[in-house]
Formats: structure tokens, C-alpha cells, sequence
């Protein structure tokens, strides 16, 4: 069997990505201008610090709180987001950055600050709640390219959330065409929206269309269903899950994310996996 790059990466194989979700940043309608950006830092150290000491296998660090979201962050989204990332970078293991939804400032501050990987919608295009979206990876590639961060892995989102497909290829499709035409490292299938599950046939069928290109499960793990999701793909981003009473805007709860990881531990060891 073909060891993954993920293997190699993370260490482990089926690795588990925490959110390190980041609240609102200035510029944006949530933003705390009473706590400004020191209360954004430390909110997200307490986060960080109960992720690593749960066990998790990376951090991937994202303004998930800059609703309403936009197709392009702004130069106070990046600035913030980079101090975030510089200053709570775990040194334990790996870590990622995504900005919602702008690719070329996620290898931006990616590069900056010494990502792995990062996380963003890169081909197709979509009906969203963000208009008409149209990404662009021979530009985002490119810029790896231009400053040298190749050594950062793009995880395409080929189902995001909030929105839907124009066109008629199947989701098997459009993954095998991000990994042939568009060059992605991982491949990610998302539920309809953050913490929603997908079914697990679109996954297998991804799996089986994309050869040996890691594909994740993007939203919806818990507990309950990790070792039946981990049964297919080659990891899983998990957020929601994680957080007090499940909700995506808490705080991380330490013995959720210790259940959690058990689950996948457990799954690990299994033969059939």
C-alpha cells in the first residue's frame, strides 16, 4: 500500500485537523473593538493550547467569525490573522491557515508564518451566499510559485458550504479534475453547511476517482460516526464537534475533543481501515 504525504506529515495515518476558529477580525460586522486584537489572541490560545494537550494531529486556524463573508479579505483581516498565527503557532505539531474566502491571501499569511497547509475553494464555480464565485488556482499556484512556498499543501474544497455547483459534472468529476488540471495535494468534501455531514457514497465515490490524492472529510465528524467515515477517507477537519455543547461559536470543550480523539484512536487499530 502507497503511504500518503499526509502520513508523513501528521506522523499518523487518518489524521485529525482542529479548527482554531478566530474571532471576528477588525474591519468586519462581529468585530469586539472594546477588546480589540489582544482579546482575539488570547481567545484563540486558550483554544490552541486544549486542541494540543487533547491529542489532536494539527491546528488549522480560520476567521470563521468574519460573517457575512466576502470573495477578497481585507489588508486588516490579513495583518490581524497573521499575528494570530505567529504568535499562537503550535510547535507540537502541524498547522494550517484558511481564510473565508480569499486563497491568495491564505498563501499569503500561509507563507509568512510557516504553514504546512492551507485550506480554501480553489476550482468551479458556484451559486453562494456570496454572489457569483468563481475562484482561480492558476493564480493562487502561481503565487506559490512566485515566493517560494511550494513546500505549503493545498487542500481543495471541491463541495464547500453555502453555496451550490453550476454545471453538470458529478462531484467524482470535479474531484479528479482538481487533482489532474489542478494540481491539488488533498481533496475536501463538505455537508451543506459547517458542522452538516455529507453521505458517505459521495466521499467513497471521490475516493475512488481521485487515486492516491488524500480526500477528507470537511464537516459533520463526531464522535458518533468518525470510525464509519474513517472506514473511507484519509482524514478529517473537525470543528463544531469540538466546541461546548457542539455549537461552532463556543469554546473548545477539552473532554469533547478527548472523546473524539478516542473514537479515532480506536478506529485506527482497526484492520479494515
Amino acid at each position: 500500500m502507497t503511504t500518503l504525504w499526509t502520513e508523513d506529515l501528521f506522523a499518523t495515518p487518518k489524521p485529525v485537523i482542529a479548527m482554531a476558529h478566530v474571532p471576528a477580525l477588525p474591519g468586519t460586522p462581529r468585530y469586539d473593538e472594546l477588546g480589540g486584537v489582544d482579546a482575539i489572541v488570547e481567545h484563540v490560545r486558550s483554544d490552541v493550547r486544549l486542541l494540543v494537550e487533547g491529542g489532536v494531529d494539527a491546528v488549522m486556524f480560520c476567521n470563521e467569525d468574519d460573517r457575512p463573508y466576502m470573495l477578497k479579505a481585507g489588508i486588516e483581516q490579513i495583518a490581524v490573522m497573521t499575528r494570530v498565527v505567529t504568535e499562537l503557532a503550535p510547535v507540537e505539531i502541524p498547522y494550517g491557515v484558511d481564510i473565508l474566502w480569499d486563497p491568495m491571501a491564505a498563501i499569503a499569511i500561509g507563507h509568512a508564518t510557516g504553514a504546512s497547509f492551507i485550506r480554501e475553494v480553489f476550482t468551479g464555480t458556484y451559486e453562494s451566499d456570496m454572489g457569483l464565485w468563481s475562484p482561480n488556482a492558476g493564480a493562487v499556484l502561481r503565487l506559490r510559485r512566485q515566493i517560494g512556498a511550494e513546500n505549503i499543501r493545498l487542500f481543495f474544497n471541491v463541495e464547500p458550504e453555502f453555496c451550490s455547483t453550476l454545471g453538470t459534472r458529478s462531484l467524482a468529476l470535479r474531484a479528479h479534475s482538481a487533482v489532474v488540471s489542478s494540481l491539488a495535494d488533498a481533496i475536501l468534501v463538505s455537508g451543506p453547511m459547517a458542522g452538516m455531514e455529507p453521505d458517505l457514497s459521495k466521499l467513497q465515490e471521490v475516493k475512488d476517482a481521485t487515486a492516491e490524492t488524500p480526500v477528507f472529510l470537511n464537516t459533520g465528524a463526531k464522535p458518533e460516526n468518525i470510525s464509519r467515515y474513517l472506514s473511507v477517507v484519509d482524514g478529517v477537519i473537525v470543528g463544531s464537534s469540538l466546541k461546548e455543547d457542539g455549537y461552532t461559536w463556543n469554546n473548545v470543550d477539552p473532554e469533547r475533543v478527548e472523546r473524539f480523539m478516542e473514537e479515532v484512536l480506536t478506529a485506527r487499530t482497526r484492520t479494515d481501515l
